[in-house]
Parts: C-alpha cells; structure tokens; sequence
C-alpha cells in the first residue's frame, strides 16, 4: 500500500466511506486504458459505494425481521401444495405492500403457509422494505409483556406500526382469551390502510370468533378491517412434510393433518 492509498484510505474511514477506497484502486487502471473522464470514475466510484450500501442494508433487513428460517419461493412445491402458482408470482412483484394491501393464506397445517409468508417477507426485504415476523402466539406474549414492563406503546410502534410489512403466522392454532383477542384487534387495526400484513391461519373465516375469545362481533369488526384490501388464498392438501411417512405407508391419511404448520 503506497502512502497516497494509505490517505485515501484514511480519509473515506472519517468520511464513513468504506467501499470507496477499495473501488478506486480497483477502478484506477480500468479509467486509465479506457481514458475515463474524471468524472466517469468518480461516478463508478461513488456507484460502488452506493451499491455495497445498499447490500449491508438488505442484510440488516433480513436479519432483524424475525425469520425463524429462510424460506424462497424458487423451493416451493407448487405442484403438491395445488397452489395457483399466477397469484403467488402476482404477490412475489411486491405490488400489494406499495399498494398498503394484505394477505391471507388459509388452509389446514403442512400445506406451506408459513413458507410462503417466509419467501415473501424475505423477498420484500431484500428488496428494501422493513419487514417483520410474528407467530400470532408469540406477538400475544409480547404484547402483554411490554404492558407489563409498561413500554406497549414504544412495542406497537417498533413492531407492529413501523415495518411495511407485518406477518402474522398461526393465527387460530392457539386460542386467544379475551384480553389478547382485543390486543389482535388493536394491532390489525393500527395497520389498517397504513401497512401490509400476511397472516396465516388453519381456519375459515367463520371459525375466527372461536380462537378471538368467542367474541363473534370482534372477529366480524377485526375481518371487516383485514379483509377490505386483501388477496385471500385458499390452500388445501395434505400435509408436505409427511408425505414421504405417508407413502411408507408410517401415517395414517387422517390423523395426516395434525402436523404443525
């Protein structure tokens, strides 16, 4: 390292310009034989700074949205799940978070609801949207924790106000009392018209008062909210993670369904 690198490199560390440096000893001899202009190579130069930017903030992204896995729509069997693979691809263009839309996957367990919510969360992060990841359960938990430790409104803010979008994964495998059914209505109420949610659930909509603390009017006011700008996907199958047992002939086609999502 010559002793003009070694300023460069020092000046672009106070100016928080970590990739410049690097991009203009790589870029120098490139402008040389192709008799760049000044201004080209401050261009190309400042491009790579941009770019690599742009990089460390998708993978801050993905990695505080709360994934429990990395799930990609390139893995999904669209074959087995008999998914329309049209409107998974429609949602996959990101269009519905822009346009403030929500989804809604429903089906029994095992047919890939989660993954789907994954690979799209994960591919609207990489694409620079705030994205987070709740199991309905675990939200609840969170929720009456914050209340507890008296910081709920700094929680719904962070968490539930602030990301574009707001997946809510498992709604209805667990019931909820009463208080956390109120505590669900208030989040898809804040997001209402301000923010995407995809939230997933083994139950038809005219089961959802039983796991909202068999409240059939907070369930009707909580659809109302979630459904008006929604895609709804209907799923059905059998469950993908035991197909394999179930050809071996280990599991019985009835008791195939009983798997988590």
């Amino acid at each position: 390292m010559n002793l003009s690198h070694e300023r460069l490199s020092a000046l672009c560390a106070d100016l928080k310009l970590s990739s410049v440096a690097e991009a203009a000893t790589r870029l120098a001899q490139e402008a040389s034989a192709a008799e760049w202009s000044y201004l080209d190579f401050l261009d190309r130069v400042l491009r790579a700074e941009a770019a690599q930017r742009q990089d460390r903030s998708r993978t801050m992204l993905v990695r505080t949205a709360g994934f429990p896995v990395i799930k990609r729509l390139e893995d999904f069997d669209f074959n087995f799940a008999g998914t329309h693979k049209k409107q998974i691809t429609e949602l996959a263009s990101l269009a519905f978070i822009e346009r403030g839309e929500n989804v809604v996957l429903l089906g029994p367990s095992g047919v890939g609801k989660t993954h789907l919510a994954l690979a799209i969360g994960l591919k609207a992060a990489e694409s620079g949207y705030k994205v987070r990841f709740h199991t309905a359960a675990d939200l609840m938990r969170e929720i009456a924790t914050a209340r507890r430790q008296e910081r709920l409104t700094g929680l719904l803010r962070s968490s539930v106000g602030t990301p574009r979008l707001l997946i809510i994964d498992e709604l209805g495998y667990l019931p909820l009392d009463k208080a956390q059914a109120h505590d669900l209505f208030q989040v898809i109420a804040k997001r209402y018209e301000h923010g995407s949610l995809i939230v997933t659930s083994n139950l038809n909509f005219g089961q959802w008062d039983q796991t909202l603390g068999g409240d059939s009017a907070l369930a009707a006011a909580l659809l109302d909210r979630l459904l008006h700008h929604a895609h709804v996907i209907q799923m059905k199958g059998e469950s993908y993670r035991l197909k394999d047992k179930r050809k071996a002939g280990l599991i019985d086609k009835r008791n195939a369904g009983t798997a988590a999502d």
